[in-house]
């Protein structure tokens, strides 16, 4: 070996050797970020091993650790109540870090494909409804936005790019939109800091946001041996690689729920979303060591598949994705679901109203973890179909508050139902709604009824309502294919 090749492997090693005993954090631990409130909040990095690394607090707590033979360290550091008191936090290792302008308060980890991922002002889309007014407002230290830029990979990534911004006119125009006012609405009824993580990505599959160990129970999905070579050109991210590379790395990060707003993407495997959306929920919260975090999620709006992409299957698989996001909610604790019949538009994947969708979410949380009773925030649901004689008598599930008794709005004229016989031929019906709360459905065409759908089809501007103004969702009393 040549005395010059000698000097470049030397210097090679001084520069790793350098490069591995800094201390260091991942991007979500920085300057500006948000903890969530009155927990035992993990932060961990690297140093160079077997390095004694101290953090000490603003607010008076301090923990010790020592990295392993990796350079891997972690440690818990218990955080107070929610203020607008600004804190540091000194990490002490190698070298020193010291986060500045530090807030606690509540944290809300928000991801799916491209209906979440829509910012306020989006040069490739229309800009969200009243965009000017809230980006002109949005002025406010105390939200913290930290927007993870989109990336994947092939194994379990331990760090993201992103970096935590105050909310200003500046972030929040290049932030989802659904997630800046989904804070915006909790801070200004909680009156407390408010952090939104953003992992988002259009076009994506829900299977690429599942873990590799938890695909592996679904055959019908292949894991992915290799990269795109142009991922942004292809749009098409495999299984798992978004988990790896946007999820994941935020492991040990304490957030107070998850909301997901995804599902366009699966309309042509639809009949397997509810058991994804299933594992989904379940092997993220097992990430974060809690079962039972708040797990929100929007059904995906009205829109008219058919234009887009002449296919019948394509309008049919938007609906049973639809009812299997209201079976899910239906089936795992501590979920819910917005329904959106009101707010699609029939030549738009991306609807506008972005806002809507943002407070109904945080009106669900407000009611569920907030101890806000006064919410009126589930929308009323399909319960039983009763025959009697050429009529069917359709009856529904209220969640109404202790102030209110919730009941169907009788203003509106009901539209898109139809019904059907043993032939399983659908016939626009007359509607009626019953005192007792129940719909009357029947058709000329239909002696013996079987089967009533509601609102099943490609998109429409939904009718039936709550008196509280949330839209039911659409619905089928049968199972068949088509």
């Amino acid at each position: 070996m040549t005395k010059t090749q000698n000097s470049i492997i030397l210097l090679f090693l001084i520069g790793s050797s350098v490069c591995f005993s800094q201390t260091k954090m991942p991007a979500f631990f920085s300057n500006d970020m948000i903890l969530q409130q009155q927990e035992k909040v993990s932060i961990w990095g690297t140093d160079a091993p077997n390095t004694t690394v101290e953090i000490e607090t603003s607010w008076g707590e301090k923990s010790k650790t020592t990295t392993d033979a990796s350079g891997n360290w972690s440690t818990k550091v218990p955080t107070i109540a929610a203020s607008f008191q600004k804190h540091t936090i000194t990490v002490k290792g190698t070298n020193s870090i010291t986060l500045e302008n530090v807030l606690i308060g509540e944290i809300w980890f928000c991801s799916g494909q491209s209906n979440m991922e829509m910012a306020m002002k989006d040069t490739n889309k229309k800009p969200v409804n009243n965009a000017e007014e809230f980006i002109r407002t949005s002025i406010n230290s105390n939200i913290r936005l930290f927007n993870s830029e989109r990336n994947t990979s092939l194994s379990l990534e331990n760090d993201v790019i992103g970096k935590w911004e105050e909310a200003n006119p500046e972030s929040v125009t290049k932030f989802s939109a659904v997630g800046y006012l989904f804070g915006k609405t909790l801070f200004e009824k909680l009156q407390i800091p408010i952090g939104i993580i953003e992992a988002s990505w259009g076009g994506t599959s829900i299977e690429c946001w599942l873990p590799q160990k938890d695909i592996q129970e679904f055959p019908e999905i292949k894991i992915p041996t290799s990269l795109y070579k142009d991922q942004e050109k292809e749009k098409k991210p495999k299984p798992t690689l978004l988990y790896n590379a946007m999820v994941y790395p935020f492991k040990n990060f304490s957030i107070k729920g998850f909301l997901w707003y995804q599902g366009e993407a699966n309309r042509g495997n639809a009949g397997f979303y509810k058991k994804y959306m299933q594992t989904l929920i379940s092997s993220w919260r097992d990430q974060w060591q809690q079962n039972a975090l708040p797990f929100y999620f929007v059904q995906i709006a009205p829109f008219d598949y058919n234009v887009k992409y002449k296919s019948k299957t394509a309008s049919f698989g938007a609906n049973l994705v639809r009812e299997s996001q209201i079976f899910a909610a239906q089936e795992i604790a501590n979920t819910g679901v917005v329904v959106t019949t009101d707010v699609g538009k029939c030549n738009d994947i991306h609807p506008t109203e972005k806002y809507i969708v943002a407070k109904r979410l945080a009106n669900w949380a407000l009611a569920n973890d907030y101890n806000n009773k006064d919410i009126t925030y589930r929308s009323p649901e399909y319960k039983s179909i009763n025959i009697k004689k050429s009529t069917a008598i359709i009856e529904f599930n209220f969640f109404g508050n202790k102030n209110e008794n919730t009941k169907l709005d009788t203003k509106k004229e009901l539209k898109d139902f139809v019904i059907a016989g043993e032939d399983k031929v659908f016939y626009p019906a007359t509607v009626k709604i019953n005192k007792d709360q129940t719909l009357t459905v029947y058709s000329d065409k239909v002696d013996k009824p079987v089967a009533v759908r509601y609102g099943f089809v490609d998109c429409l501007k939904g009718t039936l309502f709550s008196n509280s103004g949330l839209p039911i969702s659409p619905f089928r009393t049968d199972d068949w294919k088509e």
